[in-house]
């Protein structure tokens, strides 16, 4: 079984912008239940298909596979919920670990994230300097919720509009 084990935080500054390689994402949601998000990506030329199952603490399930490109391209267009998530992914090592940092574009435009997988809950890293505060357990941040409340429509770093 596939298990994801993931922190997620803030990013400050520009400093990560010059450390790793990025690519271009298109994301959006087949479905996003509460228990259960299908997920399409396109990232760069290739694509893939994700189902996550819900989040207990840091873990939760994950199952994800590499698909045609075209697939996911029609699955994009005609099956998932708009609009779709618009990002650019850095994929930057620090101190033996891999950050991804996601700057978002479209709806999302000025959300920068950085996401760290671990191999354990209790696995210790330290944040590079650019990495600022945890957002891990705030769904405001989760990609799936950001299809239905997008950055550009929170009220302030406190929104609480979000109910899903």
């Amino acid at each position: 079984m596939a298990l994801e084990i993931e922190r997620k935080f803030l990013v400050k500054g520009d400093a990560w912008r010059s450390a790793g390689k990025a690519v271009a994402c298109r994301q959006g949601y087949i479905s996003r239940l509460k228990a259960c998000v299908v997920r399409v990506r396109t990232a760069g030329p290739k694509a893939y298909l994700c189902v996550k199952g819900a989040v207990t603490a840091l873990v939760r399930r994950e199952y994800e596979y590499e698909i045609p490109f075209s697939d996911a391209e029609a699955m994009l267009t005609e099956l998932c919920e708009k609009p779709l998530i618009q990002k650019r992914r850095h994929v930057i090592a620090y101190k033996g670990l891999t950050w991804e940092v996601d700057e978002f574009f479209g709806e999302n435009q000025g959300l920068v994230i950085a996401e760290l997988e671990l191999e354990r809950q209790d696995q210790p890293f330290e944040k590079p300097p650019w990495v600022g505060e945890e957002v891990t357990g705030d769904p405001r941040y989760y990609n799936a919720n950001l299809v239905k409340h997008p950055f550009c429509r929170w009220s302030g770093p406190n929104d609480s509009a979000l109910q899903e």
